[in-house]
């Protein structure tokens, strides 16, 4: 599967703006997404999670409340909207799909946030808030 982000871009501190993700080779219906982001000199964090059907979410501390993520399965994507952005949102967001954790596992250990729990990923999209 190719993973492709898109929607990237810079705005000033307080924008808002979406990235999203298309899949291409397989469906992504069947698995757990979600979206990472790298600054310079940074580790790769994760940022919010979706399970396979869109019915289960999650968030880092530094998104919840400010990112939503969904998915489209009819449309094989995945979309991160975040508002009142920050400098401290700036970096590369990676979208990122987990085909091992299966909808049980979901349910009962939760959406992956550990980089090593992904398989496939996206090139990235460059966000920049300058504030």
């Amino acid at each position: 599967v190719q993973l492709t982000e898109s929607g990237g871009g810079l705005v000033q501190a307080g924008a808002s703006l979406i990235v999203s993700c298309v899949g291409s080779g397989n469906s992504l219906s069947y698995w757990n997404m979600a979206w990472f982001r790298q600054a310079p000199g940074k580790e790769r964090e994760f940022v919010g999670g979706i399970d396979w059907r869109g019915g289960r979410t999650a968030y880092s501390d530094a998104a919840k409340g400010r990112f939503t993520i969904s998915r489209d399965n009819g449309k094989n994507a995945v979309f991160l909207q975040m508002h009142d952005l920050k400098p401290d949102d700036s970096g590369v967001y990676y979208c990122a799909a987990d085909t091992k954790t299966t909808g049980i596992a979901t349910i009962t250990s939760g959406i992956a946030t550990s980089v090593s729990r992904y398989d496939y990923w996206g090139q990235g999209t460059q966000v920049t808030v300058q504030g």
